[in-house]
């Protein structure tokens, strides 16, 4: 059991409460992760808040004008009326259209009507829920969100099984470890004859998509792994899908590959508008399955099973969101108005990069490959990441330290006229840990 359930077992001891706690109940706790840490961020850091996965421009989150715009057109029934269990018919077909529009190596193939759940958190939630039982395992990164461990080991008492996200190549690069990968289904698929890996790019904390050559091999291992028959759950975590900002990444959905890769192979699509339209607070994503050999009926029964998880949780998302999700999807303008917001974020990475490649960085900060996303980490070498954080939060600088080894920075919230400040602020407060 994790130290912090412990602790707080401790606190409710002797209790009604203690004494009413289900297994789960015991097993649960709040991370001091990425929440704690923009928490203390959100009451210190006035000077730069690199913390949080969201954008801001001149003080304000970015909104699609026809988000702003449409707050006060709803009607009655789209403003407090119940929604479908399974989300609104309209939005979910619009949202398909856009899946296959952005994923041309889906055409001709056969995939789910999308579910609209209440979050990509959900999303990744309720998959478990489907399909993990106590002793399965999960294939995951070293370097992934924190929020899976709490689902897949306290929520279902699976198993997480890490790999090195980056190993170095021939020519001493950093790429991504395909083979780790591998390994790890192979050994998780030794135990039970199934595996389930998740697989999140760009990733989060690392802001690193797949190579084209990257992403063919990753399909390769997982069909080799399939072919000796393993049943794998492939979950692509598309939250931020769309922001890459370098030529020769892997641009659609690792499940436009995985959709009609192997019939062993069940590909699940979580996403949603959060970062790809900018409502970060809406709470609202979508899952999509696909598998080779499945047919309509079996996409049928599995969004049946979804809306029965649903159902038993939170009964139904959202209406209003779903609503003005429809409208902007379809309002003039937003295409161009996308593009300028991806111009920011682009815009800031590129003064990451270009202070990175001028700077003599200290021994201690070894930048981890980024190429996309919201964020890029550091791998702290002899020296704490957690002093490191706590040192620059004394300065009024928000950034978010994982494992005591790295740290990550969210370019996304930070303007990029303040991005070179930014980080002549971490390089100077690494160099003085590493006196």
């Amino acid at each position: 059991m994790n130290s912090l359930a412990e602790e707080l077992n401790t606190a409710l001891a002797g209790s009604v409460a203690d004494r009413l706690l289900s297994d789960m109940g015991r097993r649960m706790y709040f991370p001091k992760g990425i929440l704690s840490q923009s928490a203390e961020a959100d009451e210190k850091a006035k000077v730069y808040n690199a913390t949080i996965g969201m954008a801001y421009e001149d003080g304000e989150p970015l909104i699609l004008s026809a988000i702003r715009e449409g707050l006060p057109t709803l009607r009655p029934a789209e403003a407090v009326a119940y929604a479908p269990t399974a989300g609104v018919p309209a939005l979910r077909k619009r949202w398909k259209a856009e899946i296959l529009a952005k994923n041309p190596s889906l055409a001709g193939q056969s995939i789910s009507l999308p579910v609209v759940v209440p979050g990509l958190t959900a999303a990744i939630s309720y998959v478990a829920d489907l399909f993990l039982e106590p002793g399965d395992t999960v294939v995951v990164p070293d370097l992934h969100w924190p929020n899976y461990r709490l689902i897949v080991e306290e929520r279902k008492m699976a198993a997480g099984l890490t790999y090195p996200i980056f190993v170095a190549g021939e020519d001493g690069r950093l790429g991504y470890n395909v083979a780790g990968l591998e390994k790890g289904l192979r050994e998780a698929g030794a135990r039970r004859g199934k595996a389930c890996a998740i697989l999140n790019f760009p990733n989060n904390p690392t802001g690193y998509t797949p190579t084209l050559a990257e992403a063919e091999a990753i399909v390769a291992a997982l069909r080799r792994v399939a072919s000796e028959g393993t049943d794998l759950l492939v979950v692509a975590d598309d939250a931020y899908f769309g922001l890459q900002y370098e030529e020769g990444l892997l641009g659609e959905s690792l499940f436009a590959r995985l959709a009609d890769a192997h019939e062993r192979i069940l590909a699940v699509k979580a996403d949603g508008p959060t970062k790809e339209d900018y409502v970060w607070g809406f709470r609202t994503g979508f899952v999509t399955f696909a598998g080779a050999g499945l047919s309509s009926a079996s996409h049928d029964a599995l969004v049946k099973k979804l809306m029965g998880v649903i159902r038993s949780s939170v009964s139904n998302s959202s209406a209003p969101v779903q609503y003005l999700l429809l409208k902007a999807l379809d309002a003039p303008g937003r295409a161009e108005e996308k593009l300028r917001f991806r111009g920011l974020l682009e815009g800031r990475y590129r003064r990451v990069r270009a202070f990175l490649g001028s700077t003599k960085l200290p021994p201690s900060l070894l930048p981890l490959p980024c190429n996309s996303g919201y964020f890029m980490s550091f791998e702290c070498r002899g020296i704490s990441a957690e002093a490191l954080r706590l040192r620059l939060l004394d300065q009024g600088i928000g950034t978010i330290s994982m494992q005591d080894k790295y740290l990550r920075v969210a370019f996304s919230s930070v303007e990029e006229e303040a991005i070179e400040g930014l980080y002549k602020a971490i390089v100077e407060a690494a160099a003085w840990l590493s006196r």
